[in-house]
């Protein structure tokens, strides 16, 4: 208790009377026997149970009429605090280190890009890392990639014909952007939009060698070329990204139609200038099917499905039905073709633009087939042609009866070896 008492003393030291400094004073109050040298150090000697203890206690020295120990001048009106050194006055460090990471990071890559346009453009070329597309070959042509989803996929486990579709369309309308050609319109140009004009589509051909499937990356090229006088012709190239196989072929006719009349117009003279440097002259990538279908009635059709009403959803900027959606009307009317076969051509002559409030009926003939045995006048042949026609069954600006879609499809088996292809690509395992 002594000693812990004596190191609180140091610690907290009292009052004491002042040492006189050369002399040495000694004396005995309550059995200790203590003195103070030269140095200011106060000695004690403590006898407890008949152990000596030698506890040396530091005094306070008087400098300039203050206390101070050791020779150090202390002040008690003076109140302790941190240390204000340069480091915690810096901000967050590891926020200043990401900062600086990422700009680095950035600059190196822009670096690389560089580098490779100018020593290796042909590693480039193909580079598309966002899907947000590009020009190349002189302008002329445009190219994206896309990544086949989980949700564009249907029960074959391949990406669906409505799927294919809208990857054209989209690199379409991104070709027109790219080009610095879009005006207020959809797709219109600005010149177009100034006299209130717009595409529409005439005739689609479709010819698909190959489905993707999901995880598939695809890569679609595009570009424009005259067709007449008074149209454009579209064509698309569809490849696996990887392997450079050409997926599908497809070949479109478009004209102008003024937006406020709803009638065909002429190509100005204004809107020529815009887009005819951007053609290509070449040939179509699928053969023009100009092979004439019969008049398809309900009455001499094989499969019937109507009611069909167009969504919210169906409808495009210029408030008519998307072009993919009559697809999708095209094949539910022939569902026993479609658990079947798998489409491989199909050809489609837009007659009529159909509205949000049109009530449209779908009728499917199979050319050369009779319904009413086992298969509903599906054989097990190799291939089978179909005629298909959407009809005005009411509402809308159509009358009842009027053509909205004439098309004809080609189906072909499907391959087993394809399917169990998907099933391994999606078994367990693999995901």
């Amino acid at each position: 208790m002594v000693v812990m008492g004596a190191a609180t003393a140091s610690m907290f030291p009292v009052s004491s009377p002042k040492p006189h400094y050369g002399a040495k004073t000694c004396g005995k109050i309550g059995g200790e026997v203590g003195s103070v040298d030269v140095r200011g150090i106060k000695t004690k000697s403590v006898n407890s149970g008949g152990m000596q203890v030698k506890v040396n206690a530091q005094a306070h020295t008087e400098v300039n009429g203050s206390r101070s120990r050791n020779g150090f001048k202390s002040d008690d009106n003076v109140t302790s605090h941190a240390p204000r050194t340069f480091i915690n006055q810096l901000p967050d460090w590891s926020m200043l280190l990401a900062a600086i990471t990422t700009v680095f990071l950035a600059a190196e890559k822009q670096w690389m890009m560089m580098e490779w346009k100018t020593k290796r453009p042909d590693m480039i070329a193909d580079l598309d890392p966002f899907c947000l597309g590009r020009i190349v070959q002189d302008g002329l042509v445009f190219r994206q990639n896309f990544s086949i989803r989980s949700y564009e996929i249907g029960a074959d486990r391949t990406a669906s014909i409505e799927t294919l579709m809208n990857h054209l369309q989209e690199t379409a309308l991104n070709h027109v952007k790219s080009a610095g050609l879009l005006g207020d319109g959809f797709g219109s140009t600005p010149e177009m939009s100034k006299k209130n004009l717009f595409w529409v589509v005439t005739k689609m051909q479709v010819v698909v060698d190959r489905y993707p499937t999901w995880g598939d990356v695809v890569q679609v090229d595009t570009w424009v070329a005259p067709n007449g006088k008074n149209g454009m012709r579209r064509d698309w190239l569809l490849r696996d990204s990887k392997t450079g196989e050409i997926l599908t072929r497809a070949s479109s006719n478009w004209v102008m139609m003024n937006k406020e009349t709803r009638r065909l117009s002429k190509i100005p003279d204004e809107v020529r200038g815009e887009i005819e440097h951007y053609f290509v002259d070449a040939p179509p990538v699928v053969e023009d099917d100009s092979r004439k279908l019969p008049k398809l009635e309900e009455s001499t059709a094989d499969f019937v499905r109507d009611g069909l009403t167009p969504r919210w959803s169906d409808l495009d900027i210029n408030q008519h039905v998307n072009n993919v959606k009559y697809i999708g009307w095209i094949l539910e009317s022939a569902p026993q073709v479609v658990e079947k076969y798998e489409l491989a051509r199909i050809t489609l002559e837009y007659r009529r633009e159909c509205r949000k409030d049109s009530v449209v009926k779908s009728l499917t003939s199979i050319l050369g087939g009779s319904v009413g045995g086992e298969n509903d006048g599906i054989g097990d042949s190799e291939r089978v042609d179909c005629q298909h026609v959407l009809l005005f069954a009411g509402g809308g600006d159509g009358g009842p009866g009027g053509e909205i879609v004439k098309g004809r499809t080609e189906w072909r088996p499907k391959l087993e070896k394809q399917s169990r292809r998907n099933i391994d690509h999606f078994s367990a395992g693999n995901v």
